[in-house]
């Protein structure tokens, strides 16, 4: 999954709601400093560029102006947002645990308890029934921090270390520390500035790991640690040359091999390493090539790799571990046009694969033997989503996996390889009156202007009318493959019981519909994303769903780019817009190979040195494309410390449609002044973003009481 997605939920932290004023308040304005772009013979100015300066204060002022700004213009929200907030955490159960997860014998999870923000992580030996021991205490790991994001954690190998990362400042620049689980004691040693990607030699006291460019933050080396000594002393095992690249190391199910990826958007390759041999060298699978792309795993003698070599949809395939180039691949999962392979679990008497048809995942399992006849897990509803979860064991006969649907929580699923029979181990409870049966989930097929049918996921309260009298939230992404599929969320259900439906447009640029679906919706195809969506909305106007000013859309990061896009093209046809961290400057971003994750993202959106690139992300970029005419009411969200869209993206954009635009619409601006690109941290604090956003919607609707 690429940098560049975000989650909508999070709280910004903002001065105290204002009280509500006589006069709306004065929007702030930003300084206009002309900065002149020339390339390709195109000479653009930029009056804004100056908000780039993260340390200048007239920058951190203007962004304080903004939020106190927003504040004040939505002070007349604050008992909704009150009450928004205490009914969605009211279905959450607050002392709770996720679903135990078996691995080299012991059970473990997190708990969450009452009140407190943060999980503990546990684990049990043996049994469920045996006693508690707690890894990590993330509340106290979080003390004396605004933020705080506990990233991977690897439990050594006989079981006595933990190799954690904390980040404590949202930029993903990690520190990565180890607890002696025996004892209790936090080990003197240290790994600072590094990414958090570690992985533990069988030794169990050797872990390699992987650190970024200062300035890019690509992950381009690999580093060898021995516990005990210092980190200053650590060996460089691998350099990543090529700036369209990152890496990074794992370990294999089978926890005889130690793997260093390295990968961008159209080729990858891996190197391997005896794990039981962690001063050895490692030695690569397959070269890289372009527009070879494949994935590595590995048990008994073979290596199995998902690869899209002569199979655009991917095939599965294995390998000798004494010879892993392509030209000693054999063939286990052909690949198909119809059926999009998206991921594989390895057992010592099954295959399970995980795979695309029609727009739905389906968990295909293959047991072992010539004459065994592959069969399909059958999960009992129509419309879902479902994926291969956390499977550490081979030798087992079954397999975990999660499942949610619009009307369904999600659940982590049991199923017994063998009896095919499937046990829900843990279903997330929504306290309250909440039945499923009130819920109805449909799936619609809108028309783009290619003829291509555009897949609709929608939920709505049982009885919800088709006359566009009730109002529509259509949320949105499509970049990078990856798939937005339906699923649950309790939050929405605020929305819902007020009247709104919810839909997913499921447009070009995800590969809900295989990897066909993800070309034509990049590159010099992107303009498809953005005009599948405004299909999608057409279409819901057309069947009754809603009415231009009853509807509403939504999307963070790549999807806030689709809002940028969207609101340009057809500014009249959404009542109110949310643009989460929203990448909405596109050509200059990608100008920069300074900025982090631009190098890495050439196969993506294009490199604008070349002017026929140039050229097509000008033509939809949502900053260089703001005109002056009426836009709908709009809030946007950003974060001061984000790594993967700056925040100076959205601050310009909203500083030039301030400038440009002619309407009275809300125009609305938040800075996370601590946090990451998905919003601060902490159980509870996110919600408060939610009931903001879900206020501003309520309330252009009329229905804010």
């Amino acid at each position: 999954m690429s940098a560049r997605t975000a989650s909508l939920l999070g709280v910004l932290l903002l001065p105290a709601i204002a009280p509500a004023q006589d006069a709306p308040p004065t929007p702030p304005v930003a300084r206009v400093i002309p900065h002149r772009l020339e390339l390709h013979g195109d000479v653009r100015v930029d009056n804004y560029y100056w908000l780039r300066e993260r340390d200048d204060p007239d920058v951190i002022a203007h962004l304080e102006a903004e939020n106190a700004y927003t504040a004040a213009m939505l002070s007349h929200t604050e008992a909704l947002r009150e009450a928004l907030y205490d009914e969605i955490v009211a279905r959450i159960k607050e002392d709770d645990a996720t679903a135990p997860v078996f691995d080299d014998g012991y059970y473990y999870a997190s708990k969450y308890e009452a009140g407190r923000q943060y999980p503990v992580l546990v684990r049990k030996r043996g049994s469920l029934d045996a006693e508690e021991e707690v890894l990590l205490d993330e509340n106290e790991l979080a003390e004396g921090h605004a933020y705080f994001s506990l990233g991977r954690t690897e439990v050594s190998p006989d079981g006595t270390l933990i190799a954690f990362a904390t980040d404590t400042t949202g930029r993903r620049i990690a520190t990565v520390r180890f607890k002696d689980l025996e004892s209790g004691a936090f080990l003197d040693d240290e790994l600072a500035q590094v990414t958090g990607n570690v992985a533990w030699a069988n030794d169990n006291e050797t872990i390699f790991y992987s650190k970024q460019d200062p300035q890019t933050l690509r992950s381009y080396r690999i580093y060898r640690h021995v516990l005990g000594t210092d980190p200053a002393d650590d060996v460089l095992v691998f350099e990543e040359g090529d700036e369209e690249f990152s890496c990074f190391v794992s370990r294999t199910k089978s926890d005889e091999y130690l793997l260093i990826t390295s990968s961008q958007t159209l080729s990858t390759e891996s190197r391997f390493l005896d794990a039981d041999d962690p001063t050895g060298t490692f030695a690569v699978v397959q070269p890289r090539e372009r527009n070879l792309e494949y994935s590595v795993d590995h048990l008994g003698d073979a290596f199995y790799l998902r690869t899209n070599l002569d199979a655009p949809n991917f095939r599965l395939m294995t390998a000798p571990v004494s010879s892993p180039g392509k030209e000693h691949w054999s063939e286990v999962v052909p690949g198909r046009d119809d059926v999009f392979l998206e991921g594989f679990e390895l057992f010592a008497g099954h295959l399970v694969t995980e795979e695309r048809r029609d727009g739905l995942v389906r968990l295909v399992v293959r047991p072992r033997g010539d004459e065994a006849e592959p069969f399909e897990v059958d999960f009992g509803e129509p419309a879902y989503t479902a994926r291969i979860g956390p499977n550490h064991e081979i030798d087992t006969t079954t397999l975990r996996y999660i499942y949610t649907s619009l009307t369904t929580p999600v659940s982590s699923i049991d199923y017994d390889l063998d009896a095919r029979e499937s046990t829900v181990v843990k279903r997330d409870e929504v306290l309250g009156d909440f039945d499923p049966g009130d819920y109805t989930t449909e799936r619609l097929l809108a028309v783009a202007g290619d003829g291509t049918e555009v897949p609709i996921s929608i939920v709505s309260k049982e009885g919800f009318p088709k006359d566009g009298s009730r109002p529509l939230l259509l949320y949105g992404y499509g970049s990078y493959g990856n798939s937005l599929d339906a699923s649950f969320d309790s939050a929405r259900l605020s929305l819902l019981d007020r009247g709104f439906a919810f839909a997913i447009a499921h447009v070009r640029g995800g590969q809900e519909l295989g990897r066909s679906w993800y070309e034509d919706g990049k590159l010099l195809n992107k303009m498809n994303t953005f005009t599948d969506f405004i299909a999608c909305a057409e279409h819901l106007i057309a069947e009754g769903y809603a009415v231009p000013d009853r509807l509403f859309a939504q999307g963070g990061s790549a999807g806030g780019l689709l809002m940028g896009a969207v609101i340009n093209l057809r500014p009249g046809l959404f009542r109110g817009v949310i643009a989460a961290v929203p990448f909405v400057d596109v050509v200059t971003t990608m100008l920069d190979p300074s900025i982090p994750l631009t190098t890495f993202e050439y196969d993506e959106w294009g490199n604008p040195d070349d002017p026929i690139y140039y050229e097509y992300m000008r033509s939809y970029s949502p900053y260089d494309n703001v005109e002056a005419k009426g836009y709908p009411n709009l809030l946007v969200t950003t974060s001061l410390a984000d790594s993967q869209v700056q925040y100076w993206e959205p601050a310009k954009w909203v500083a030039k449609l301030r400038a440009t635009r002619t309407d009275d619409n809300l125009l609305l601006f938040r800075t996370y002044l601590e946090g990451s690109h998905g919003g601060v941290s902490g159980r509870y604090r996110r919600y408060r973003e939610t009931a903001f956003e879900y206020a501003f919607l309520l309330d252009l609707a009329g229905l804010g009481r």
